[in-house]
């Protein structure tokens, strides 16, 4: 709502929503606002970014605005298993149908095309009890940066051979019992945190996604538009740092936030998920 109110009057936004139940609530309260006539809502996901402009004559936008985030109604109302404080089904799809990816493409990117399909039903399930082991470690290290990752891919595949590992408690018992004691009593940090965000990206090819979707924004932005991001994570943060460099090397970007724009005490307090947020700025040459 508040882009929506600095582009008015006859501004129009393009909004576009991976998730088709998120979607529908966002429809839902646009139609009943006083901007209903000022937003195109697709549900899509920014993969396809340039197609979808296109299709929407939005060729030529005067900004662009990524979200990264995860929202706290996939946390909290999506029965998803996107939490490891709530025992639910190991799914963490954001839309219905996914593509299903080898392991090789989980960590090396799923490949281009002019539109990803959005199909197959691959879940977190599916890679704890059908991946080896050493794809398992693979993914757990390098999306979640998870320095036991070894020890917690052999613990899944030991666990795994009793039973199907089919709820986010079962798997949050099995991390607990591979990491040493320090590690699940510290301060800060829950120990599942890492393997879960690991598994969450692996299955939405998420880092992939932002690649394609950053690039596609800025095809389509017009000549000093506005490409900002919002990121949660480092690896998140990393993908869009390296891509705003080298489109400044190139000449076509030019960085606004020399250094990433952090979240104030103030809105922390009231957002403390917003402690984690990064904002970088960069407008096309």
């Amino acid at each position: 709502m508040a882009v929506l109110e600095k582009i008015r009057p006859g501004g129009k936004l393009l909004g576009i929503e991976w998730d088709s139940e998120l979607l529908k609530q966002l429809e839902s309260k646009i139609q009943s606002s006083e901007f209903k006539n000022s937003a195109i809502l697709i549900n899509d996901s920014y993969a396809n970014l340039k197609i979808i402009a296109e299709e929407n004559d939005f060729a030529e936008a005067d900004g662009a605005l990524f979200d990264l985030g995860l929202s706290s109604w996939h946390l909290e109302e999506s029965g998803r298993g996107f939490s490891f404080q709530k025992d639910e089904p190991l799914n963490m799809r954001f839309a219905p149908y996914l593509e299903t990816p080898t392991p090789k493409q989980l960590l090396y990117g799923a490949g281009k095309s002019q539109r990803k399909q959005i199909k197959g039903n691959i879940t977190a399930e599916q890679i704890v009890n059908q991946f080896r082991e050493e794809e398992l470690a693979n993914i757990i290290k390098q999306y979640g940066e998870e320095k036991f990752s070894r020890s917690i891919a052999k613990a899944i595949v030991n666990a795994r051979k009793k039973k199907p590992i089919k709820s986010t408690f079962e798997l949050v018992e099995v991390i607990k019992g591979s990491v040493p004691f320090w590690y699940r009593e510290r301060g800060g940090i829950h120990f599942a945190t890492r393997t879960f965000q690991a598994l969450r990206i692996a299955v939405n090819d998420e880092l992939g996604n932002i690649e394609s979707g950053l690039q596609q924004a800025a095809d389509i932005l017009k000549a000093n538009g506005r490409l900002a991001v919002i990121s949660f994570h480092s690896l998140e943060d990393r993908i869009v740092k390296n891509f705003f460099n080298a489109g400044s090397k190139e000449g076509k970007l030019r960085i606004i936030t020399k250094k990433p724009i952090r979240a104030g005490l103030i809105e922390i307090e009231q957002n403390p998920r917003a402690r984690s947020a990064k904002l970088r700025v960069a407008e096309k040459a």
